[in-house]
Parts: structure tokens; C-alpha cells; sequence
């Protein structure tokens, strides 16, 4: 190398012959960089014939360089000014001066132009003459605003819930139901409520309630079924029910006994009804092992075909509660308290008195006793009387307020019942000394009634007449 670089020192000191020279390009750039060490032969001054030539050779280098790049731009402004029709502008002038951010090409391809003639691109307007579509505005935007995307409708999301949640939710449902006996309640109650694939255990929660309760209860379930198929339960829905009703069955009959007789009821009432198909109980014919399902099927049978003309099984359940006509409530109490009379059983006239369900119209039960009373003929019928009454009083069957408004009635028509029984008066007082004696009724109620204090005369002898 270095018998080279002293060939190149002792040759002619020309410019041609030097620029000529192979590998001097090479040896430029090999040894070109290495500023520290000619900057500090230059700063001594001690330039030997090598380190001359070797300077040279780094200079003739950088103005190669140079004019490569100088010329790349020039050709740059030659097609840009060629497109533009205008003569090229001088590099060395602020106008002429290439802007670095914008997105032509710096490799002297192409025709200087703008990418996608300036429609394309990140932050760009795009084409002259171009329509946007209204776009829908992202959520994830960090410009995202909102409040100005008008009315937000929030949806709310109710989970589905588990077997033991929705008994949780549907009992108090249901003995709410049996209080005001409004269908239309419970289905609004049950469509805020997200049952999903349970929603026919409704029907079977339902039915178990009402075998456990009267038969005002069972009235009420039968209507409620009648009337949430199609609108909250389907058909389908109620045949699942009942078939695991009849598979429940033995355990039902633990709490109530008689439960195969009336869970046939509900199969033939909500059959009338059109809440169960018409062939459910053809699916069951041969393929019954459980006696007790097989008894509530044949009910269900018995009454379907009793009852083939009537459209609806109405009266399967009799008529229950205040839905009774006052007549028919009026009957029932008079041949209750006959029966008393004469067979003298207090917990079956209580028992009686409960399965009419009309403890609001109890202050008949308590006109027709006295009224008894005061017809009747011998000393025996007062005595039951107070202790009949003295039982529904203690057991709470009887409520003050029914017990003082069926002796004010009397209290009022006393004078309109001595015109068919003479001693009525006399009969009324000895009655409610006896009530106030058991504590049947109050003193005020006592002092109320109208033959206390009152004189009395009864014609005796020569017609004369005895105040007693």
C-alpha cells in the first residue's frame, strides 16, 4: 500500500492524470474519513509526500460526491418545472429550495407529481370535487363527544334467572294474586322478570300453591293460566308443567292428600280453557306406571267427558269467595247453623264457616244466630248460640266489627220481630246478658240495645197491668 501511495506522489501532479488514477476513488473513501488524523498533520504542518496525496485524493473524492447529489436535484427541479411549464428556480434561492415535507419523490423517478394527484394520503382533503358520505362516528375517537350525539338509549339487562331465584321471585307474585286477583298484574310483573328456558316452572309454582290453598285459590290459578298462555306462556310451555306435576305427584301428596283428584281438575279446566292442548292426555295413554298419575289422569278424563258440551269447566271448582250471590251466601249460613243445632260439632260449623271464604259477610252469620235465637222455643238453642259464637269470637273467625254490625241489624228490626214473636224483648236482653257474660260483646254494645231499661208490662188477672 504504502509503495502504491509513493508511485502516486512521484508520478506528474495533474489533475487528469490524477483523477485518472485507479483506485483513487477507493482509497478516498477508505482512508477519506479519517478527519482526526489529517487535522492534526495539518495543524503541525508537517505534509510528507504520502499524506499529500492522500489529502488530495479525499478532496477530488467529497467534490464527486458533491456534484452527484447536485445533480440529482437539478433533475428534480427540471421535471417539476417541466410540468408546471415554468423555468426551474435557483437552488440557492428560498423559493427554489425543496420543501422536505412534502411527498414527491426524491429519487428522480416519475414525474414529480403528488401522490393520487393530492386525493390520498394521511391529514389530505383529497380530490377537487369530491362528495364524503356522512360517516358514523367512532366511540374510540379521542374527539368523541357524546352528549352531541343526540338521545341515548340505554337498554336495560335483565339476567335470567336460576330455579331457585325464580321461585324466590314468583311466590310472593303469586300469593299477591290471590289477594286482588288481577291477571293483568302478574303479567306485567312476569315480563320485567328474564325466566328464559325456566318460564314453565311458573305454571308448576302456581298450581302447588293452589293445591295447598282453597278453592277460591285454585279458581284464581285456573283463570291466570287461562290467561298467560299466549301472552307470556305457550301451550308447550304448559304441557311441561303438568307433566312434571304428574311426575311430582307422590311428593305432593305428602302436604295434601287429595292432591291426584285436583291436579286432575287443572288438567281438564285448562284443557277447556285452551291453555293445554286437546291430545295431552292421549300422549299418557298406555305409558303411566305411577298410580297416583294415573288417578289424576282419569279424573281429568271423567270430567272432559261430562262436560263435552260446555265450553269452559266454569264450576270445577265451585264459586268461590265474594263471587257468590248474597242468596245463595244467605242459604249456606242458615243450613249451617241448623246443622249445629242439632249435631252440637263447633269445629265443623268452624270449618264450614272457613270454606265459604266471605269473611266480610260474617255479620250475617251472627243476624241469622240471633234471629234463630229468638224464635226458637226452648233454652237449649240460647246456650249453643253464645258458645257458638264465643268460639268463632276466640279463634278470631268473627271480628268485632262483624260481631257489633250483625246485632245492631237485630237491634234495628227488633220492633218489626215483635210482631211475629211477642217476647221478643225478653229474649234479646237474657241473649245479650249471656254474650256480655263470655265476653262475646262489649258493654257498649250491651247498653245499646234497646230492651235494656225499657218497661215492660204484661197483662195479668182482671186486665190490670204489672210493671215488672
Amino acid at each position: 500500500m504504502a509503495t502504491e501511495v509513493e508511485a502516486w506522489a512521484a508520478a506528474p501532479q495533474q489533475d487528469g492524470m490524477f483523477s485518472t488514477m485507479p483506485g483513487s476513488e477507493e482509497l478516498a473513501e477508505q482512508f477519506g474519513d479519517d478527519d482526526d488524523v489529517l487535522n492534526e498533520v495539518e495543524v503541525n504542518g508537517n505534509w510528507t509526500p504520502q499524506e499529500k496525496a492522500l489529502h488530495e485524493a479525499r478532496l477530488k473524492a467529497k467534490a464527486k460526491r458533491r456534484l452527484r447529489r447536485t445533480s440529482s436535484r437539478d433533475s428534480t427541479r427540471e421535471s417539476l418545472s417541466e410540468a408546471s411549464g415554468e423555468p426551474g428556480a435557483d437552488p440557492t434561492s428560498p423559493k427554489g429550495k425543496i420543501n422536505g415535507n412534502d411527498r414527491k419523490s426524491r429519487m428522480g423517478k416519475g414525474r414529480g407529481l403528488p401522490k393520487k394527484g393530492g386525493a390520498g394520503g394521511k391529514g389530505v382533503w383529497g380530490a377537487a370535487g369530491m362528495v364524503y358520505e356522512m360517516e358514523e362516528p367512532d366511540a374510540r375517537d379521542p374527539n368523541y363527544d357524546e352528549s352531541s350525539q343526540g338521545d341515548t338509549v340505554f337498554a336495560t339487562v335483565v339476567p335470567e334467572l336460576e330455579l331457585g331465584e325464580l321461585e324466590k321471585a314468583v311466590n310472593p307474585i303469586v300469593q299477591e294474586y290471590f289477594e286482588h286477583g288481577d291477571t293483568r298484574e302478574v303479567q306485567a310483573l312476569l315480563k320485567e322478570l328474564n325466566l328464559g328456558a325456566n318460564r314453565f316452572e311458573f305454571s308448576s309454582l302456581a298450581v302447588s300453591l293452589a293445591l295447598e290453598g282453597k278453592a277460591s285459590h285454585r279458581e284464581l290459578t285456573s283463570r291466570l293460566l287461562s290467561d298467560l298462555v299466549g301472552r307470556v306462556l305457550s301451550e308447550a310451555d304448559m304441557g311441561r308443567a303438568f307433566d312434571k306435576m304428574l311426575k311430582d305427584l307422590p311428593d305432593l301428596i305428602l302436604d295434601t292428600p287429595e292432591a291426584p283428584q285436583m291436579l286432575g281438575q287443572f288438567i281438564a279446566r285448562a284443557i277447556a280453557d285452551h291453555a293445554l292442548p286437546m291430545d295431552f292426555l292421549d300422549r299418557y295413554k298406555g305409558k303411566v306406571d305411577c298410580e297416583h298419575a294415573r288417578a289424576a289422569l282419569d279424573r281429568a278424563a271423567v270430567l272432559l267427558s261430562m262436560k263435552r258440551e260446555i265450553v269452559r269447566l266454569d264450576n270445577v271448582w265451585g264459586v268461590g269467595g265474594g263471587q257468590r250471590p248474597v242468596r245463595h251466601l244467605v242459604k249456606e249460613m242458615n243450613l249451617l247453623l241448623k246443622e249445629y243445632l242439632i249435631s252440637g260439632d263447633v269445629s265443623e260449623a268452624e270449618r264450614c264457616l272457613r270454606d265459604l271464604e266471605v269473611p266480610h259477610f260474617h255479620h250475617e252469620l251472627v243476624y241469622e244466630a240471633v234471629i234463630m235465637v229468638l224464635e226458637s222455643t226452648g233454652e237449649s238453642a240460647v246456650q249453643m248460640m253464645v258458645k257458638l259464637l264465643k268460639a268463632f269470637w276466640e279463634t278470631g273467625l268473627i271480628t268485632l266489627d262483624q260481631m257489633n254490625r250483625g246485632f245492631r241489624r237485630v237491634f234495628d228490626e227488633l220492633p218489626d220481630i215483635c210482631l211475629d214473636v211477642p217476647h221478643a224483648h225478653t229474649i234479646m236482653e237474657t241473649f245479650v246478658d249471656l254474650c256480655f257474660t263470655e265476653t262475646v260483646i262489649t258493654k257498649q254494645l250491651r247498653d245499646a240495645c234497646p230492651s235494656r231499661g225499657r218497661k215492660r208490662f204484661v197483662s195479668e188477672g182482671d186486665g190490670g197491668l204489672i210493671k215488672q
